[in-house]
């Protein structure tokens, strides 16, 4: 066998060739901005984000460490254009080449109006702009919560437009209105108030102002995110979206209770002009006053037109007192005339009345009638009585002399009978065949044996007319018929 030739071409380890290659793309291409679809995104248990960029000739996978992830401006989702700031690099295991992302952002307008459309689509679908969760604002909140920059020109906006309506106490919560991070600050605030105790040291706000000027729709895109829009529909106080002006419209707008064109309309949409509530407090005070004077006024005619047709009460109290003289003279003399009445009554009724003597005479007369005829009754019917008994005692003594010939003659025909009974039983008791030669074979029971299929050496009773005889069964004697039959010994 042959040596191969030398060659001078260098031979590499696919190790070598694959870190030659990484070090090759990442020095080549250690930032790039790369523009195109977000496709397969996932986010790992670990925090890192995994996704394709994609356009119409080729595909790119990419990946987001954790650290970068919490510091992203956007969340990568399905179908929207970004461009991706970062690096390129390759995995040897898979032999792929990577982008590792550091920085996102939206690719235009257009992919913003599709993200956010999509984001209201979905958030609307939880119920979250429903009309029915919209809170009432308090007429005149004592506390108003703002949250806002605390150095732009939006919180003097507010607090000018307050002083001029009606000075309120405010609590300014300042958080970022744009950038990284704008989002979760402007959610921790809303909630952040909400956590407050009523009458606490730090009072809980009566209702909240959030508030930002104008500006692009980057800009103004931390409100258009979902955290914010849920924690200001989460609210339990009356919440004011005021976020850029009129033309502006972000997805808080949908979700607080009331939507303010500009932060100077959200102060005047929260508390009343104070000039005016004086004014109108003085003039439903005049009127009260006037409606007071006229009610009275016409309390009064009615008083004097209802005075006017009720007698003089001197006059009621003489015709009242006339009226009392005459019950009291009636009252007096109908006593003895009542009195008078009722014993002439009483002596018509004692007239009509029949003395007690002659009472008690006419009931001694009916007992005593009611006596004898008792007397009368009962003698009849002892003598009734009597005559009946006379009469079942006769016929007693009749049936007795009858009685005992007939039991003579009952005796005598029943001593006939069973003397007859008996000779016909004696002619036909077993005891007759005995004594023509005959016995009976029993079994150790007492019981006849009337076949003579009986086992050697069963023990047997034969019964004679004289008496009784033990034996027991030793075989079968041969023959047929009446002549075949078992021997048996005496025992």
């Amino acid at each position: 066998m042959t040596d191969a030739p030398a060659s001078n071409v260098p031979e590499y380890t696919v190790g070598e060739i694959s870190g030659a290659l990484r070090r090759t793309v990442e020095e080549s291409y250690a930032f790039v901005r790369v523009r195109g679809e977000v496709s397969g995104f996932k986010r790992h248990s670990s925090g890192h984000l995994y996704f394709c960029l994609k356009d119409s000739d080729a595909v790119l996978d990419a990946v987001c460490w954790r650290g970068q992830a919490v510091r992203l401006g956007i969340n990568p989702e399905y179908g929207i254009e970004v461009v991706a700031t970062g690096r390129l690099t390759t995995y040897p295991g898979r032999s792929k080449y990577q982008m590792v992302v550091e920085r996102l952002e939206l690719a235009g307008q257009g992919a913003l109006l599709k993200l956010l459309e999509d984001r209201r689509r979905k958030l609307a679908a939880e119920g979250l702009f429903d009309g029915a969760r919209k809170k009432k604002l308090p007429f005149l909140p004592e506390i108003i919560g703002v949250v806002t920059s605390p150095t732009g020109a939006v919180i003097r906006d507010i607090l000018h437009r307050l002083e001029e309506r009606f000075p309120r106490r405010v609590l300014l919560w300042p958080v970022a209105v744009q950038g990284e991070g704008a989002a979760q600050q402007v959610a921790a605030a809303i909630a952040g108030f909400n956590r407050l105790t009523p009458g606490g040291r730090v009072p809980r706000p009566d209702v909240l102002i959030v508030a930002r000027g104008g500006g692009s729709i980057e800009d103004l895109w931390a409100f258009n995110e979902e955290i914010v829009v849920r924690a200001a529909a989460a609210s339990a106080i009356p919440l004011i979206s005021a976020v850029g002006h009129e033309s502006d419209t972000t997805l808080i707008d949908f979700a607080a209770d009331l939507r303010a064109p500009t932060p100077t309309a959200a102060a005047e949409k929260a508390v009343p002009v104070r000039a005016e509530l004086v004014a109108q407090v003085a003039d439903a005070g005049a009127r009260l006053v006037g409606a007071a004077t006229r009610t009275l006024a016409d309390r009064r005619g009615r008083l004097d037109g209802l005075a006017r047709a009720l007698p003089h009460p001197r006059a009621v109290i003489e015709d009242c007192s006339r009226r009392l003289d005459d019950r009291v003279e009636r009252l007096r003399l109908a006593v003895p005339n009542l009195m008078h009445r009722r014993a002439a009554e009483i002596d018509r009724l004692a007239g009509r009345l029949r003395h007690p003597r002659e009472l008690l005479a006419a009931k001694r007369h009916a007992l005593e009638s009611r006596a004898a005829a008792l007397d009368h009754a009962l003698a009849t019917r002892l003598h009734t009585e009597k005559a009946r008994l006379d009469k079942d005692r006769l016929r007693l003594d009749q049936a007795a002399g009858r009685l005992k010939p007939a039991i003579g003659r009952i005796l005598a025909d029943c001593g006939g009978r069973l003397a007859s009974l008996g000779q016909l039983l004696d002619s036909v008791s077993y005891k007759r065949v005995l004594e023509r030669g005959y016995a009976v074979v029993r079994d150790g029971t007492g019981h006849p044996v009337a076949s003579a299929d009986i086992p050697p050496g069963t023990a047997l009773a034969v019964e004679f007319k004289d008496g009784c005889v033990a034996v027991r069964v030793e075989g079968k004697k041969p023959g047929k018929g009446r002549e075949s039959g078992r021997q048996g010994s005496l025992l």
